[in-house]
């Protein structure tokens, strides 16, 4: 019974470390409305099989690395005009730009290789311009930003 029980810890360690290949990172961007954000994958597409993009667990893009499929927004999901003409994905990386952002959310980035998978999850807030409190910390940083 010990057995089990000092089995199971190293099993939930291993997991809970990534060490079975899977991986998983939160990361928190504020963008004021109407900018643009990249955010980045970190990988190179042709090393993967497959990069997809969520938004609020509906689909938004998606690339597989030999590049035969590609879509964005409505292409993705049928009936989902949410992002119409502002999403570009980048062939080489799956890094998914957004212009005129207008959704707070969260933004969640799958890829799929052979050897492993990950997750990352952008947690975006999308801050009024015309609000001055929330305004203040963004006045001296550029219009486009990248995470």
């Amino acid at each position: 019974m010990k057995f089990l029980f000092n089995l199971l810890a190293v099993i939930l360690f291993l997991l809970d470390n990534g060490v079975f290949g899977v991986g998983s990172d939160k990361v928190s961007v504020s963008v004021m409305e109407g900018d643009s954000v990249t955010l980045y994958t970190g990988v190179q597409t042709s090393l993967q099989d497959d990069i997809k993009w969520y938004f609020n667990d509906t689909r938004i893009a998606q690339i597989s690395g030999d590049l035969r499929f590609i879509c964005t927004d409505v292409q993705c999901n049928e009936g989902t005009e949410r992002f119409r003409d502002r999403l570009k994905l980048d062939h080489q990386t799956g890094s998914l730009t957004i212009t005129n952002i207008t959704d707070s959310g969260l933004y969640e980035l799958k890829i799929i290789s052979s050897k492993s998978s990950s997750d990352k999850i952008f947690s975006v807030s999308v801050t009024d311009p015309e609000d001055p409190e929330r305004n203040y910390n963004h006045q001296r940083s550029s219009r486009d930003q990248h995470y």
